[in-house]
């Protein structure tokens, strides 16, 4: 993979994580920068394995999903269980493959495409 084809991705990736930001209202400028910092990672590391260029975005996700949980709390919180009474986050699957999704890891229901959120599942 040539250096372009591996920043379009990364771009694809960030714009990706950025929409899912934005549908659930917390894009601001401290978890931008989550973003970027995830980015950067995953520059390094898709460099190292170009293979790997095409399952970037969910591990971007991923990052962002992890570094939120260490400075804000969950995220994204799930839709599908609101009755329960216990806010979880949903996790990405597949962990490391293409097309990423938002999936309820307590009903295996899946929410929506990273960079989807809060849009209807297409069939």
């Amino acid at each position: 993979m040539g250096g372009m084809e591996m920043e379009q991705a990364l771009h694809a990736a960030r714009a990706l994580v950025l929409a899912d930001l934005m549908a659930d209202k917390v894009a601001d400028a401290d978890i931008v920068s989550l973003v970027e910092d995830a980015v950067v990672h995953r520059r390094w590391w898709v460099e190292q394995w170009p293979e790997g260029a095409a399952f970037v975005a969910g591990l971007i996700a991923q990052d962002v999903q992890d570094a939120l949980l260490d400075r804000y709390g969950r995220w994204p919180l799930c839709p599908v269980c609101t009755e329960s009474g216990d806010p979880h986050a949903l996790d990405v699957e597949p962990e490391l493959g293409t097309d990423p999704h938002w999936v309820c890891p307590k009903t295996a229901v899946a929410v929506a495409r990273v960079g989807r959120l809060g849009t209807p599942m297409e069939g």
